[in-house]
């Protein structure tokens, strides 16, 4: 499943040249008109396509979530509050693909939306039947598929961020590799355990790392500080223990201190939102 999604991802992020004409043209600048041509495009990026990166962060976000959540399903005897977050994030999934589909005007994005919205159609199917392990393995799938498409879809939009804008991002990309590592934390202990799964899961932690040391090298005002401090010394104890889980799993607390981390990150996101 997962390399026949990639395969068609892959097939839609294909560029189509047009014919040139043959009627002989005026003269003309050819290095002022690609100039033109490149300015005439920054313009359109920069109005639209914030609004396609948030989008793109939100279906990454999502796509890790409903993953992790589906095999906390799989994994524990009290379904109800879970299938309540599954359906949620369904609704947002769709409501993300709508803010894209209404706003690019390029062509391979909507290509590729056309293969997500039938991802996201699949998913709504598994979460009518009866949880099982092989439905566990294509919400994995899945949740693969839809991070490749926003992937794509957040390329093909892509402009010179500002500072602060760059910050939020960090933030929002904190927010999904913590759900991204809990995924593989649980994966591993339900049935899932392969190498691939851990190096992804170590690869999330590692890119975590990463965001951290920017947020720690950003100078944050006095009011924000603590948020800062704290979601520095929350990560290294969850570190702790991610690195432990071949040993010691604990998944309910895990995704409680999860739940805390992003809660601080979506606050620090908040200040960057406003100080753009």
């Amino acid at each position: 499943m997962k390399k026949i999604a990639t395969a068609c991802l892959l097939a839609c992020s294909v560029l189509y040249g047009t014919a040139s004409a043959t009627v002989a043209e005026p003269a003309v600048d050819t290095e002022k008109q690609t100039a033109l041509n490149k300015q005439k495009k920054t313009t359109v990026v920069t109005r639209g396509d914030v609004k396609i990166i948030e989008a793109t962060e939100n279906i990454r976000y999502i796509s890790q979530q409903m993953a992790k959540e589906y095999l906390f399903l799989f994994k524990t005897p009290y379904p109800d509050e879970t299938e309540e977050r599954l359906k949620r994030s369904l609704i947002e999934l769709a409501d993300n693909l709508r803010v894209i589909a209404a706003t690019t005007k390029d062509e391979d994005t909507k290509d590729i939306l056309e293969f997500l919205a039938y991802s996201k159609d699949q998913v709504a199917q598994i979460f009518t039947e009866k949880v099982s392990e092989e439905q566990a393995a294509l919400m994995l799938d899945y949740s693969e598929t839809l991070l490749e498409g926003a992937d794509s879809i957040a390329a093909a939009h892509a402009y010179d961020f500002t500072k602060e804008e760059h910050m939020l991002i960090v933030t929002k990309k904190m927010e999904y590799l913590l759900e991204r590592m809990m995924k593989y934390y649980i994966a591993l202990h339900v049935g899932f355990d392969n190498p691939t799964n851990k190096e992804q899961m170590e690869e999330a932690i590692k890119r975590f790392d990463e965001n951290m040391e920017l947020i720690e090298t950003y100078h944050y005002p006095k009011e924000v500080k603590p948020v800062e401090e704290e979601i520095a010394r929350s990560w290294q104890a969850n570190k702790v223990f991610l690195n432990r889980s071949e040993s010691l799993f604990i998944p309910k607390l895990m995704l409680l201190s999860t739940r805390s981390l992003e809660r601080l990150a979506a606050q620090i996101a908040l200040y960057h939102n406003k100080n753009q």
